[in-house]
């Protein structure tokens, strides 16, 4: 049968979907399968499949097997016009131009667009807009075509063809490995797949060299390392392509000499030989110039003498005067132990004698944070080195942010190579860098563990701060963070804004940690569910962010007859909903880790509106949502930089609990301000406590060693 799709009701992250269509004589009836993955509403299909009845939702076609048609019916056509599918074409121009043109509607538009004038409110803009989506539409329905040959998910098309245009089909069989790291969701596999099938030969050098280069970047996006020993990268690239290792070495050998890698023998005892993806090295070997340029520079600071403050103890007066003398300088300490008061002592001495201060954090919340505790104003890394204008004219930024006598970076662990090489090398010779943070949390998302290296560099100055201020000390949460930190388990089940509920079944954990979050704590603390966080160790399984996430939106932000939503594979936008950019995007200036509420779903414009916390407007097309992702329950990882009155995560050692680590735990639990509650098993929780994680493979350290900054 032929039938419209109507709306999407579900889709599951195996693309299992289900949608209400519509056929002649047949309204607003259920169709799902696999079959259904990336259909849009307002598309016809041509579907093969069985009527039956679900125990739950009643008659449903279970479909088997589907394929996208050029609607015929006038209905159909009002359809998908009016779906959004074509920009720029909404439910009552639809109406229009159907009236017009009847079932010659499409044809009017492929073969004859200038009649399409002749309807009230297009000019020739908005007909240009309508005939370039139009093409851009058939195009991507045949590339689906296309790669459904290769047993390639459909919800990939759209965004190989954003990113490649008319000749993604050529570029697909010229070189499918190029897609490797330029379209999400496809890796190797999926590129390998399409070469294979192409008939590229198993032994290719092209193949090769592609696995070869796979390898260092998964080892850089999954584990932050910043090389792979060689015999490792043999082995895992070997494995990944099922050849000898032989050829594999010959590949490496050839991405030497096409300077894509880059090989040199390590630091260590046994000499043994790594291999940096040529962009890294670049970067670590800029990083360590630079931070040497500034380490060896004579200080420009225009103070040279300065009063002893009262208020602090003895190890935050040696963090003063190390950073008013010392170029570059690292200030440390668990919470509670007075780093903030301590930063803002000395730029307050800064400013007392005529210097300038950038206070700066690599993201929002984190500048957020710093300006809040400081009361000084602060902003994000990505901000300064964007040269943007001082959100407070007059008052801390008189000239370039990062021209300023005194450079304080917080949240310093979350620095990777990349951030912190564009960083060091925007701050003149004679200024001061001091960056704090605290090195028992977790490690930058991106790869490079940059103040873990630096402070294994003697030459280096450094204060760790110990003493945990009275205040802090009444804290359930900080003496929690104090005891996992060094390894032992805090006091079960709790007190005093730390607790563990235990509970073994993890269907049950995911289910507590929800209710806890939109019900429980809400109730008895008096707030708003968006003032609860939930923060997960896991992406995927039953207690990982994915599945919280959407038990979470189902809760708080449910679908509603009438309200404009939109599917982005598995994920569905509605307004309301809590949102956080995944990536930098410098053309909106909007930052990782920064949150939003969506605002707006504009389905003729294809667009959705989103109001940031600090007040801006951004709009995303619907082809960029792979950029944002729901904020209901997100990684820990995506939390540094943040704090939230209240925490709520589930400790379960799901699929081997490979992300339960102490680092971890620690930076969970220090996220809360005034309550954390950790829902699972005791056995995880230890687990988490006792594994420390792997060490980072960088050069930075060895590099520094070797030209000493002081």
């Amino acid at each position: 049968m032929e039938a419209s799709v109507e709306s999407l009701v579900f889709v599951r992250d195996d693309e299992y979907t289900v949608a209400r269509m519509s056929a002649e004589g047949m309204p607003g009836f259920v169709a799902a399968g696999r079959a259904l993955a990336g259909v849009q509403p307002g598309e016809t299909l041509r579907l093969i499949g069985e009527w039956s009845e679900h125990p739950r939702h009643g008659r449903r076609l279970t479909v088997t097997a589907s394929e996208r048609v050029i609607p015929s019916t006038v209905q159909a056509i009002k359809i998908y016009l009016g779906s959004g599918l074509i920009r720029g074409i909404g439910p009552r121009l639809a109406d229009a131009i159907v009236s017009q043109f009847g079932e010659a509607t499409l044809k009017v538009i492929d073969t004859e667009p200038e009649r399409l004038r002749e309807i009230v409110n297009i000019g020739p803009a908005r007909q240009g807009q309508i005939v370039e989506a139009w093409r851009d539409q058939k195009a991507i329905a045949a590339l689906m075509v296309f790669l459904q040959g290769f047993g390639i998910s459909p919800l990939l098309a759209t965004k190989i063809y954003q990113l490649y245009g008319a000749r993604s089909a050529d570029v697909l069989a010229a070189d499918p490995y190029q897609l490797i790291g330029q379209v999400r969701g496809i890796g190797f596999g999926t590129a390998d797949r399409i070469a294979l099938r192409s008939g590229v030969p198993e032994r290719s050098p092209e193949r090769i060299k592609a696995a070869v280069l796979d390898r260092l970047e998964t080892a850089a996006a999954r584990d932050g390392h910043c090389y792979l020993p060689l015999p490792v990268l043999l082995a895992s690239a070997a494995e990944l392509v099922e050849q000898d290792q032989d050829i594999v070495r010959q590949m490496v050998d050839v991405l030497t000499a096409e300077r894509r890698v880059v090989v040199e023998a390590s630091a260590g005892a046994s000499g043994t030989v790594v291999v940096y993806a040529k962009h890294v090295h670049s970067r670590e070997l800029k990083l360590a110039a630079q931070l040497t340029r500034l380490g060896q520079a004579a200080s420009t600071l225009p103070i040279r003498a300065w009063a002893e403050d009262p208020g602090l103890n003895d190890d935050q007066q040696a963090a003063v005067t190390m950073a008013l003398t010392s170029t570059v300088s690292i200030l440390t300490g668990g919470p509670g132990c007075g780093k903030s008061h301590t930063v803002k002592t000395v730029a307050a001495t800064v400013k007392a004698s005529g210097g300038t201060v950038t206070l700066t954090a690599p993201t929002g919340k984190a500048a957020k944070r710093l300006s809040e505790l400081t009361g000084m104003p602060a902003l994000t890394v990505h901000r300064m080195l964007a040269h943007e204008p001082d959100p407070d004219p007059g008052t801390l930024f008189e000239q370039t942010p990062a021209q300023a006598d005194l450079i304080v970076v917080d949240e310093a662990s979350m620095l990777d190579l990349n951030l912190a090489t564009r960083l060091v090398s925007a701050i003149p010779a004679g200024s001061h860098l001091l960056l704090v943070g605290d090195d028992d949390q977790l490690p930058s998302i991106g790869p490079g563990s940059v103040l873990a290296d630096l402070l294994r560099v003697e030459t280096i100055a450094r204060v760790r701060l110990t003493h945990v201020f009275r205040q802090a000390d009444g804290s359930g949460i900080i003496q929690a963070a104090h005891r996992i930190r060094t390894g032992g388990l805090p006091d079960l089940p709790g007190r005093g804004g730390f607790w563990f509920e235990e509970l073994d079944d993890p269907d049950r954990v995911a289910e507590r940690v929800v209710h806890l979050a939109t019900v429980a704590i809400p109730r008895k603390q008096g707030v708003r569910p968006g003032q609860v966080q939930v923060l997960c160790p896991m992406r995927k399984g039953v207690t990982g962010t994915a599945q919280l996430g959407r038990m979470m939106q189902e809760r708080l932000n449910p679908a509603r007859d009438g309200d404009a939503e939109h599917w982005a594979g598995s994920t569905v936008f509605r307004t309301g909903d809590r949102v956080m950019p995944v990536r930098n995007n410098y053309d909106k200036g909007v930052f990782n880790g920064e949150t939003g509420t969506v605002t707006a779903i504009v389905q003729q414009d294809r667009l959705v509106e989103v109001l940031l916390d600090d007040g801006e407007t951004v709009t995303y097309g619907f082809d960029e949502l792979d950029d944002l992702t729901h904020a209901y329950a997100i990684s820990v990882h995506r939390s540094q930089g943040s704090e939230y009155p209240f925490v709520v995560a589930p400790i379960v050692a799901e699929a081997g609990g490979i992300m339960l680590r102490r680092r971890l735990l620690y930076t969970l639990v220090t996220r809360a301000r005034s309550w954390v509650v950790l829902v699972g098993q005791r056995e995880a929780l230890e687990t988490a406590v006792h594994r420390l994680g792997h060490r980072r493979n960088t050069g930075l350290t060895r590099r520094l060693l070797l030209s000493p900054l002081g």
